[in-house]
């Protein structure tokens, strides 16, 4: 069955892709939950007119993720956190700690689009991938002292 998606789906496509999914996948999990249409005839037609309205707005769209990425590309983080003698650390650092430390450098980041591979639990050096638009993705390393 050939369905629009009406929003991004992971490991399926993105927002206005035409995808083949299997009917029971569609039927009762997709289109009940908003996230695709049935591709008809017309539901075509209107995805391709909004396709072309959506890729000028699109492009500029990634020029300034681009922008973003130039900026924060040799960008190194301090944050600080609570840790005991032996370097272990209270908690952990997240995604939240990383946006607030962006934020303080005059960048406003979604957390949502920030993603740490492994758990951070000891002081030491990391690397956090930041996802700033869909073809831009920008590496960024912090460092986790002890406060």
């Amino acid at each position: 069955m050939e369905i629009i998606l009406k929003e991004d789906v992971p490991n399926l496509g993105s927002k206005d892709d035409i995808v083949k999914v299997r009917p029971g996948y569609g039927r009762n999990y997709l289109i009940p939950q908003g996230l695709a249409v049935l591709a008809t005839k017309s539901a075509l037609k209107v995805n391709a007119e909004n396709k072309k309205q959506r890729a000028h707005k699109e492009e500029k769209l990634r020029l300034e993720a681009s922008a973003i990425a130039e900026k924060l590309e040799g960008k190194k983080l301090t944050i600080g956190a609570k840790a005991s003698s032996t370097g272990k650390i209270f908690g952990s650092v997240n995604n939240i700690q990383i946006a607030e430390a962006l934020e303080k450098d005059g960048f406003t980041i979604d957390r949502k689009s920030i993603l740490i591979k492994d758990a951070v639990k000891e002081l030491g050096s990391y690397t956090a991938t930041v996802k700033l638009h869909r073809d831009v993705k920008v590496s960024i390393d912090f460092e986790v002292i002890a406060e």
